[in-house]
């Protein structure tokens, strides 16, 4: 081939890839458009590859998808910001199409040029997109609109802007239930780039309309842009405006909507201020947590801690309270257990006396909860709490339901005790946690479950580090060493285990006088598995203890394990042997 014809091959080999029947071939040839772009150059990328893309009519909505990503980026290879609207075209076809999830993309990227143009640009070029697509005959193009007035409607002379206001008020009044939640969704965007004069007349008259749309599709997105609006709109417009439709749809026929104001009626608070928030929404929001859906009482329960942080104490214990008491015992587990989330968090809002008479017995009954989750929710944020009411009462209240749940049914309660053992050792301190969880932490080593053994193990390295080697060797390590000679062979397993984790935290003379006998002895064990986890933990020990150990006892130990008829048993014991001499050799 000719150095002339060099250039031509990209463009013929992508028109082939691009209608061969082979998807994947397809796919890899729209992925690799700036490749092909660069190889073209700036000017035939406009005048061959983009005509190209916008005429091709591929059916396939992945291959579509691709090139609506790639096209996003593709501003440098068309020359810079002064060629973007080269782009528009193909875009403008993929903004049409039935696919979901391509027109979406192909909007996400037409944001992204459009962001980049010249206003001079915007305004020959991508106002007149967005105007297209909003008379579109098919209803895509309409949808695809709405997603795009945010980006032409700043730079837009005042006669466009007052056209552009005028064809949204339309779109949000079009026959098609998909484009007026287009439409709501985008509300929040497109009014955040109106002027106040016309955000007070235009958009809340949008806004209005929708809040009254028959589908409950399109008044939950509505909600959504209560929020927003709110956020833009003088704190008493907002009160005139927004809160009327926030308590109205608090009360809305459909679950859905009110699931919505539910998530969001925190944004909503932050928006109209606290006096409002007192006077229209605590009602509000109290219908919502007794509602008779339990999807919306889920979303309300998710929220209690973060709404009473917004209120005075008073009226979290005189209007929340109640129908947090309810909650706790709700006929649905979900929300119990979106309840127990958060429910620790109102400790510090409602102050001492409040918690202790008033939430303790809540976290008590929800603690002993039949449904596991609902316990862990309440066990793994027990510190909140404690900053509130005190170790003493924490203890006396709390501490004998805890002790409970250690020994629960579900290994995935017991897990999450164990991991909170440590943080609650430091927080009660040395005294009080071998007199009440102390023989907890050994009776985990012997758990049906592995799980919890593992956890038991790394928990007793965790102690050793929070109360100190001396402390470690009174009440764990004496433990330790008795279960060494466990009958069952898994129990024994996890002594080595924990005669691994332990051993970095106790020094190398503790480990020469007390850990290393333990793994020696059980280096003459008849199990093989416990010989090659003894050849895992030698190994471990090496860098610990002083050479001469190492030399003496460890060396001897591995040798003979060496010869050990198990596969296994040889492969570690030899591994093992290879650190010693590595170790021995860098001295």
């Amino acid at each position: 081939m000719s150095t002339a014809e060099e250039p031509l091959y990209p463009i013929a080999v992508l028109i082939d890839e691009l209608k061969n029947d082979d998807i994947q071939l397809r796919l890899n040839s729209i992925r690799r458009l700036s490749t092909i772009a660069r190889a073209l150059g700036e000017e035939r990328t406009r005048k061959e590859l983009i005509p190209f893309l916008s005429e091709n009519n591929d059916d396939d909505d992945e291959v579509l998808l691709a090139m609506a990503e790639e096209l996003g980026v593709f501003i440098p290879f068309v020359g810079g910001v002064d060629y973007g609207h080269v782009l528009l075209q193909p875009l403008e076809t993929l903004c049409t199409v039935e696919e979901t999830c391509v027109r979406d993309k192909a909007v996400e990227s037409l944001c992204r040029i459009g962001s980049q143009m010249r206003e001079t640009d915007l305004v020959e070029w991508f106002i007149p997109l967005v105007k297209r697509l909003a008379a579109g005959e098919w209803f895509t193009a309409r949808v695809s609109s709405c997603g795009l007035f945010h980006i032409a409607y700043p730079s837009a002379p005042d006669t466009l802007k007052t056209e552009l206001r005028s064809i949204y008020s339309q779109l949000c009044q079009d026959d098609m239930p998909m484009v007026r939640r287009s439409a709501a969704s985008n509300l929040g965007k497109f009014a955040a780039t109106v002027e106040p004069a016309h955000l007070k007349t235009d958009i809340m008259t949008i806004f209005e309309d929708l809040t009254q749309d028959d589908q409950d599709s399109v008044r939950l997105l509505a909600v959504e842009g209560c929020a927003a609006l709110g956020k833009l709109l003088e704190p008493q417009n907002c009160v005139a405006h927004i809160l009327p439709v926030i308590v109205n749809f608090s009360q809305d026929k459909s679950w859905r909507v009110r699931y919505m104001v539910a998530n969001q009626l925190y944004e909503l608070c932050e928006a109209v201020g606290p006096e409002p928030t007192r006077m229209d929404l605590v009602p509000a929001y109290v219908r919502l947590l007794r509602d008779n859906e339990a999807e919306v009482r889920i979303a309300a329960a998710g929220k209690v801690t973060k709404f009473c942080r917004i209120l005075s104490p008073e009226l979290a214990i005189q209007h929340i309270l109640p129908c947090v008491k309810e909650l706790s015992s709700d006929s649905s587990q979900h929300v119990r257990s979106a309840l127990a989330s958060v429910i620790m968090g109102m400790a510090p809002v409602l102050g001492k006396d409040a918690t202790i008479e008033q939430l303790l017995p809540i976290f008590l009954s929800l603690l002993k909860d039949e449904f596991p989750d609902v316990r862990l929710n309440i066990i793994s944020k027990l510190d909140q709490v404690n900053q509130v009411i005190g170790i003493d009462l924490l203890s006396q209240s709390l501490l004998p339901a805890i002790v409970e749940l250690a020994e629960d049914r579900h290994w995935r309660v017991r897990l999450a005790i164990i991991e909170y053992i440590p943080l609650l050792a430091s927080q009660l301190g040395v005294g009080f946690f071998d007199d009440k969880l102390g023989a907890l932490c050994m009776q985990w080593l012997q758990d049906k479950v592995y799980s919890i053994r593992d956890a038991a193990a790394n928990n007793l390295k965790r102690l050793a580090e929070e109360f100190g080697p001396e402390w470690a060797m009174q009440h764990i390590i004496p433990q330790v060493l008795e279960m060494s000679t466990n009958p069952h062979y898994l129990y024994r397993m996890t002594i080595l285990r924990a005669v691994s984790l332990l051993a970095p935290v106790m020094g190398s003379e503790i480990t020469c006088s007390k850990l290393l006998p333990v793994v020696v002895n059980a280096s003459k064990d008849r199990v093989p598995n416990i010989k090659f986890n003894a050849a895992k933990v030698l190994q471990s020990l090496i860098p610990i203890v002083d050479q001469s150990v190492a030399e003496r006892t460890i060396r001897p130990c591995l040798v003979e394990l060496s010869e050990d008829p198990d596969v296994d048993v040889r492969f570690f014991a030899n591994q093992a042997l290879q650190t010693i001499d590595s170790v021995m050799m860098a001295s």
